[in-house]
């Protein structure tokens, strides 16, 4: 029997998964094993890790893959060997290897964490289920406490995707913990907010971010956070408990351990067919990945690429199994829905990111995405999960009302 092993339980190795097994059901054979390791046993809705309300943000893999006929096992990756087609990990029954056919990787991003003297002690991030709880124990204990110094001020670090977003919900996270006379300081070494966003996007993240009383310490670096405050290059310090890091992102490590090429964020890079260049036998997808999916233009670290980059990457690697033709993924729109808190969201259209609705009906939009569109279907029903499956690419997402 031929073996298919997908690392990673991400939008990108879900969905793999349940594509995979959707072709070998489709192809009607009984001489594939799918196999999904991920170090948790659930998948998680990561875009909605800095939201306040973080009780539907983890599915468990069983509920998902169990009705599919895909085994899974917990467990961290410690090296793969493409050469041999084996996966060292570390489990709760301590070292194991895996032998597989055929590799799906998709161990996606992880934020990335510079040696700055006290980050690693002192600092929080949303950059796993995990962390997110961790930050919502650290805001509820503090609401609990007596007022200290820094006690409502939460400085977040870095004002791309992620800190925008943690910044503008920040304030009800705040209330929701009882904390009053709040402060939320964004902190970033670009003179502006939101540089990766765009010209068009600026003005508009600038006003919400005013609107919701965030405020803002461009050009300047963290230089030491400690427990009681952050320390920045300009030689401010601010008195706080609670120091936010979402200051840029970088592919698994374990990518820079395989040969072939990769860009400047550690991602493999793959065909259309999400194969692997030089590297017989292994797909990637997801954040671990980066395809030009419209001739000109690669991939982004976002499940809007992560999910179809899953199902295409499912569907060929078992194609590739049973000699059938393969399908190549082509995207050719692009759009950026970006939270803002009570202000409302963001919707901007194609790869300048122009403007198209603001406020309360960008708000509805991206509500619609990250509580129904992003999720797999829990009703634990194959053909439920293996229509959502299906490799194709969905429509953008619906505007509501005008801009």
């Amino acid at each position: 029997m031929a073996r298919i092993v997908v690392l990673g339980a991400g939008f990108a190795g879900l969905w793999a998964a349940i594509g995979a097994a959707r072709k070998r059901d489709e192809i009607g054979t009984t001489d594939i094993d799918i196999h999904l390791v991920d170090r948790n046993p659930y998948h998680n809705i990561r875009v909605r890790n800095y939201e306040v309300d973080l009780s539907e943000v983890a599915i468990p893999l069983p509920q998902l893959l169990d009705p599919i006929g895909v085994s899974h096992g917990i467990g961290e990756i410690d090296a793969i060997d493409p050469a041999r087609r084996e996966i060292s990990l570390v489990s709760s029954r301590g070292n194991e290897t895996l032998v597989y056919d055929r590799l799906v990787l998709a161990l996606g991003s992880e934020v990335m964490r510079p040696d700055i003297p006290g980050l690693a002690a002192h600092g929080f991030d949303v950059d796993t289920y995990a962390a997110a709880l961790r930050l919502e124990a650290h805001l509820m204990a503090l609401g609990r406490s007596a007022s200290s110094p820094g006690h409502a001020t939460v400085v977040v670090v870095g004002a791309g995707f992620t800190g925008i977003e943690v910044a503008a919900e920040m304030p009800e996270r705040l209330t929701r913990a009882g904390i009053t006379g709040s402060r939320v300081i964004l902190v970033d070494p670009n003179p502006a907010v939101g540089t990766t966003i765009g010209e068009h996007a600026r003005p508009v993240i600038e006003t919400a971010l005013s609107s919701l009383e965030v405020e803002m310490r461009l050009g300047v670096r963290v230089e030491a956070v400690e427990a009681a405050g952050i320390r920045l290059s300009s030689g401010e310090v601010i008195a706080t408990q609670t120091v936010v890091w979402c200051a840029g992102m970088r592919a698994s490590p374990l990518a820079a351990s395989l040969p072939g090429a990769r860009d400047r964020l550690g991602r493999l890079l793959v065909d259309p067919f999400m194969r692997v260049a030089d590297l017989r036998g292994v797909f990637a997808a997801g954040d671990v990945a980066s395809s030009v999916v419209d001739g000109l233009h690669p991939t982004v670290m976002s499940c809007q690429f992560a999910r179809p980059m899953g199902r295409f990457a499912g569907h060929n690697v078992v194609a590739d199994l049973a000699g059938q033709p393969l399908l190549p993924l082509r995207i050719d729109w692009y759009v950026t829905v970006l939270d803002l808190g009570d202000w409302g969201a963001l919707y901007t259209e194609g790869w300048d990111r122009e403007v198209q609705t603001t406020g309360a009906a960008a708000k509805a939009t991206k509500q619609a995405i990250n509580r129904k569109r992003i999720y797999p279907p829990l009703s634990g029903s194959k053909d439920d999960l293996f229509a959502a499956a299906a490799p194709i690419v969905q429509a953008p997402p619906p505007t509501y009302g005008a801009r």
